[in-house]
């Protein structure tokens, strides 16, 4: 169980970007992110995984205080990020990365698996760099295949839709759903996509640092939909390309 108390995230100029927000996540949940751009989403995410700090608050992971802990110290204890633009590693070639987030040496065919779950051609890219030869989506799809490589308990995904095209993106749909019943872990997944929401188990909502809608996807998804039609300029919600 993830729980998130009272986190407040301030920047120098004293803008609040995320407002004293309190939040609890069950296990084997998939939760879907979402509101308007700048309202906290990707900022929450990265405060969770410990790239960002607090400024006040508490993260409670399996009743642990994980709020002081590095990224580096929270992977290890099985918590996974996905990010909106992928790193790049000169060097590395994709196997490497894969054996890596595994925690331990793949036989080819193994690596190759988690590579054609994400829609790639596995020989084309086993044995590539992880450099600048590769696009955004193709830098997307293998960061999203370490991530179900090392099948962590809390896998975070910061719009993973970002780059992919639109067969791809349908892949991208069933490698989730395939994720939650696999490897029993929560799913957090920041989004706009409809598709993305229409499998979530929940969705929240953010807008300018604070949780403003929260619940099932069938609570929470109608009024969503609603919001796009009355006011199609403000939607959260983003057309499938």
């Amino acid at each position: 169980m993830l729980e998130l108390k009272n986190i407040s995230y301030v920047v120098e100029d004293s803008k609040g970007i995320i407002k004293d927000i309190s939040l609890t996540i069950d296990d084997n949940k998939f939760i879907v992110i979402t509101g308007p751009n700048g309202g906290g989403k990707s900022t929450l995410a990265k405060i969770i995984c410990g790239i960002l700090k607090p400024t006040s608050g508490n993260i409670i992971l399996d009743g642990k205080d994980i709020t002081d802990m590095s990224i580096t110290e929270r992977a290890k204890i099985g918590i996974s990020f996905a990010f909106q633009q992928p790193v790049r590693f000169k060097g590395v070639t994709v196997k490497d990365l894969i054996n890596l987030a595994a925690g331990k040496k793949l036989c080819t065919a193994d690596a190759c698996n988690y590579l054609s779950e994400v829609g790639l051609c596995a020989k084309d890219y086993i044995d590539r760099e992880v450099n600048g030869s590769l696009s955004g989506g193709e830098l997307k799809r293998i960061e999203i295949a370490t991530v179900i490589a090392r099948k962590t308990k809390l896998s975070i995904f910061d719009e993973p839709e970002a780059g992919i095209d639109l067969w791809s993106f349908k892949n991208l749909i069933e490698v989730f759903q395939k994720m939650h019943d696999e490897i029993h872990g929560s799913i957090i997944i920041i989004s706009h996509q409809e598709r993305i929401l229409n499998i979530a188990d929940e969705i929240i909502v953010i807008a300018n640092g604070e949780i403003v809608n929260k619940g099932t996807r069938e609570e929470v998804l109608d009024s969503l939909l609603d919001d796009s039609v009355s006011s199609p300029g403000c939607s959260v919600l983003r057309e499938e390309r």
